[in-house]
């Protein structure tokens, strides 16, 4: 008799703990361009855009405007499974043209992020401020309008010519005049940011944290209750990314609580830094506290250099020994491995590290 109300139990505790963790994931989805005719590597084609929302309806994923997702990130309270937010980056006038119409067509909430001198300059490309002001009256607070910066600058490549100190603070200012402008034109102020080429610095990290912005990047994941608000993932849908067969894993993926210990730095273990010369970082540290996975099974890739060996250091800690030294560029990590109570789903993590040529100098965009 004992046995078998100790089997229940141990059965009702696994379901419970499978159900905090699927209720507490959620995915960011990020967009450009929905056009035929515009740039593949940032672009989706609108018949395969439309496929994805269809997915999601058939799916029945939860599509939620961003604002109720990062509340509910904020107050440690937990999300329908399955729960989606839609997201494009730099208002592209074919958001409005192409995207809009199969999102209505659904039913679906989405964010634009904008620059607001883009808007004003470049009317050609960009929506206008009269559409977007046009945007944020629609009823339900479907369109939300967020800050991509003033202008689509870099956030992390100070200009040899200013100090570091003057030109973090024109950053900045920048930012909030941005803010400003895009409350004038809709009435609406998240003080949500989505960093432009999805670079950072832990120095504007900070500073985002202490006035209360909440910031979005490039690199993929799925987001949870101990996600970063400074750093919140977001999986790129276009090209090549666009494949309904790659996007349904990552549909379906669960957050990885993982931090970042420590990185070696030319044989000296270093703080940890996103922004490092070539051939200067040689392994890095991770601390796991998520529970729900099997270490042998997790694996991680890095860009430009493939699957990466794993050395556990204890229970919660493993080491990453790079294979080579990290190309030149946006380089990042992803680590996946299937949970144990959905081992149909995977728990995903990335990291980024923006490497910088031997003399210090940035690559191109």
């Amino acid at each position: 008799m004992f046995t078998k109300l100790l089997t229940f139990v141990v059965f009702i505790s696994s379901v419970l703990f499978s159900l905090l963790i699927t209720c507490e994931a959620a995915v960011i989805l990020q967009y450009h361009h929905v056009s035929d005719t515009t740039p593949k590597s940032t672009s989706i084609s609108p018949n395969q855009f439309e496929r994805h929302l269809q997915y999601l309806t058939d799916h029945q994923f939860n599509v939620v405007p961003l604002p109720e997702l990062v509340s509910a990130l904020k107050s440690k309270q937990t999300l329908p499974d399955k729960t989606v937010a839609i997201t494009f980056d730099d208002a592209y006038n074919d958001i409005l043209l192409q995207a809009k119409p199969l999102l209505d067509k659904f039913g679906f909430p989405f964010t634009i992020f904008i620059n607001p001198k883009l808007l004003s300059n470049n009317a050609n490309h960009y929506l206008s401020w009269s559409q977007i002001t046009a945007l944020a009256k629609l009823p339900n607070q479907q369109v939300t309008l967020a800050n991509h910066g003033l202008t689509h600058d870099s956030f992390a490549r100070k200009p040899k010519n200013r100090t570091k100190d003057e030109w973090f603070e024109q950053q900045t200012q920048d930012l909030l005049l941005a803010e400003k402008l895009i409350a004038k034109h809709t009435g609406q102020t998240w003080r949500f940011f989505a960093y432009p080429y999805g670079e950072y610095t832990l120095e504007l990290q900070t500073w985002l944290r202490e006035n209360q912005f909440t910031a979005f990047t490039q690199q993929s994941g799925a987001v949870g209750l101990h996600t970063d608000l400074t750093i919140i993932p977001r999986f790129p849908a276009s090209q090549p990314y666009d494949q309904l067969d790659s996007l349904k894993d990552k549909l379906y993926s669960l957050p990885l609580n993982i931090s970042v210990i420590n990185e070696t730095i030319n044989n000296k273990i270093s703080e940890t830094k996103t922004i490092a010369r070539y051939n200067t970082i040689s392994s890095v540290n991770f601390e796991v506290q998520t529970k729900d996975f099997y270490p042998k099974s997790l694996n991680c890739y890095v860009s430009g250099l493939g699957k990466q060996k794993i050395k556990w250091l204890s229970q919660e800690r493993f080491s990453i020994e790079f294979s080579g030294p990290l190309p030149i560029g946006r380089v990042r990590s992803n680590c996946t491995a299937p949970s144990i109570n959905n081992p149909e789903r995977y728990y995903w993590f990335s990291q980024p590290w923006f490497i910088l040529n031997t003399d210090g100098s940035w690559y191109p965009l």
